[in-house]
């Protein structure tokens, strides 16, 4: 768009807003104290137009017709790092554009909409415009967004997509799982017509989304949804930007899955366990792990974006990114506890019943527990956002201990008593010293069947792993009487310092022991491990003259 054609655009019917701001606009709020007047910021009208679906908002250009181009230094050299901040602040992603006449500059911010059944938020507070103002959202209106549905995508009739558009082999692969997962033999000689009319894959006289995305021929999936395709990158190292080789996949989901993995499985390796009486070898890449990750990025991806799914491997890592953002009422904090309803649910529906995935909701439960249990680094979901989920899985076992006390421990269970994700979760925290949000049942449970113990004899809800896991690790749980995580806690503090303040050790210890617990602990462990200097608000710690790492606080502790 250029400056003329911006001349001839009209507020409040072309969803745009123009703003003199030749100087000192604020970003966010400004200096301003009172609400009314902070929200009147750069951000604040982000929040608004993404939540009337979108718009322009102009820096540079008087409000009234026809918008006399007047310039601004708002931002000016600094676009990347603007739009990183919003980004940052919102979780939204504008794009910017700078424009000249006669040497003044203007400044174009293009604005997405909010996704359905969520809004933005300046401050706390959810905004929309009123003319050349901006007010809070009333009630009616936040609670008419929240419940928004977000409608079946895959349901929905493909135009043009017919029954010679199906692929046999994929089609067989559906007809086979089917009947193997019903336990109904017969269904695999019915004939293709009947079978997606059975499974509501056609409908009045054409053929869903649904069934192009599974079933479809690869010239009809590039066609009529060319945005399926799914791309593996591979690149040797983290920082690179281009990457080594890239492969791309528009086949029907039946046969795409398997191409996938194998693809990734390709360039897999394991990691050799030996802990203990424990050998055996566990690969980077767990193959239920990946399955569901990537069977995950098909159903819940947006396909109204026009993204690809890209899956990016690294020698030690994948990260897969679908478009979209998770599901309305899912978040990373309830990813795994909330029961939400799938993007896609016809097509989830299918993958359900052909057994390539399990009940709604429970792929990201599979992908935690096995995770977890292999003794790597917990899947990562934080770059996700309203626009995109961007899961990472670490290949590289980083306890191998705790590998093998999990396997050794499921090994003498019965298949209907195997710990879940939630009892592995909460033996992941208790390892890690993360004692917030662990059901007192699960505890109850973990600590019957002697898979945690409680530190010292202590009062206090502070558990251990069993002695069992620490065997392995060759190392013991507890030393005098203090648990060896928090000891190493306190050793770690002081990692590159000579001299630390309470206030970092409470940092150390968040969520798991309270600020007066902390207080609790450092004074146990003065004059023995620690050494207080000053006073009151000046008080920092040191470490014992000596002490250099645990080989020295354990010779110190036991001796006591």
């Amino acid at each position: 768009m250029n400056i003329s054609e911006l001349k001839h655009l009209k507020e409040s019917e072309d969803k745009v807003e123009f703003k003199a701001a030749e100087h000192n606009f604020p970003f966010a709020g400004g200096s301003h104290t009172a609400q009314e007047e902070r929200r009147k910021c750069f951000l604040g009208y982000i929040v608004a137009f993404a939540n009337e679906g979108g718009g322009m908002l102009v820096l540079g250009m008087a409000d009234k017709m026809p918008h006399d181009v007047v310039g601004s230094d708002f931002g000016e050299g600094q676009l990347g790092a603007l739009e990183d901040e919003t980004y940052t602040r919102l979780g939204i992603r504008v794009q910017m554009e700078e424009l000249f006449e006669d040497g003044k500059r203007v400044l174009v911010v293009h604005i997405p909409s909010r996704p359905i059944g969520k809004m933005l938020k300046f401050e706390g507070v959810p905004l929309m415009r009123v003319g050349e103002s901006l007010r809070n959202m009333s009630d009616e209106e936040m609670l008419a967004i929240l419940l928004e549905k977000e409608p079946d995508f895959s349901a929905k009739i493909c135009p043009g997509f017919n029954l010679a558009d199906i692929d046999d082999i994929a089609i067989g692969i559906l007809k086979k799982k089917y009947a193997i997962k019903q336990n109904n033999p017969t269904f695999s000689n019915l004939k293709n017509e009947q079978i997606l009319s059975d499974l509501k894959l056609s409908a009045s006289g054409g053929l869903t989304y649904a069934a192009l995305i599974l079933v479809g021929k690869e010239e009809a999936i590039k066609k009529h949804l060319p945005n399926a395709q799914i791309n593996i990158e591979y690149r040797q190292t983290h920082s690179q930007t281009h990457f080594d080789k890239r492969e791309v996949f528009l086949q029907p989901l039946f046969l795409a899955i398997d191409n996938i993995w194998n693809t990734v499985n390709a360039r897999n390796r394991d990691n050799k366990i030996s802990e203990g009486p424990y050998k055996f070898d566990l690969p980077f890449f767990n193959k239920e792990v990946i399955r569901e990750a990537v069977l995950n990025a098909i159903a819940h991806r947006d396909y109204s974006i026009s993204s690809e799914i890209v899956i990016k491997q690294y020698p030690d890592r994948i990260t897969v990114v679908n478009p979209g953002g998770f599901p309305k009422g899912v978040t990373k904090e309830n990813l795994i506890t909330v029961s939400s309803t799938p993007r896609s649910r016809l097509l989830t529906e299918i993958l359900e019943k052909t057994g390539l995935v399990e009940r709604s909701g429970q792929g990201v439960d599979k992908i935690y527990r096995i995770t977890i249990s292999e003794g790597k680094p917990l899947p990562d979901y934080s770059k996700t956002d309203f626009f995109q989920v961007e899961l990472t899985v670490t290949g590289e076992v980083i306890d191998k201990a705790f590998a093998a006390f999990i396997t050794n421990e499921q090994s003498q269970r019965d298949d209907e008593d195997l710990l879940g994700t939630f009892e592995i979760l909460a033996l992941y925290k208790i390892k890690e010293g993360i004692a917030e949000n662990i059901d007192t049942k699960i505890l109850s449970m973990l600590e019957r069947d002697q898979l945690i113990t409680r530190a010292g004899g202590s009062a206090s809800e502070k558990y251990v792993l069993g002695d069992a896991y620490f065997d392995l690790k060759n190392q013991e749980s507890i030393i005098g009487d203090f648990r060896t995580i928090d000891l190493e806690r306190i050793l770690n503090t002081f990692k590159n310092k000579d001299q630390v303040k309470i206030g970092d050790f409470i940092k150390s210890f968040e969520g798991d022991l309270s600020r007066d617990q902390v207080r609790y602990l450092i004074e146990k462990l003065t004059n023995s491990v620690l050494k207080r200097k000053g006073t009151g608000k000046g008080t920092t710690y040191m470490l014992m003259p000596g002490i250099k790492g645990m080989g020295e606080i354990i010779g110190l502790l036991s001796n006591d």
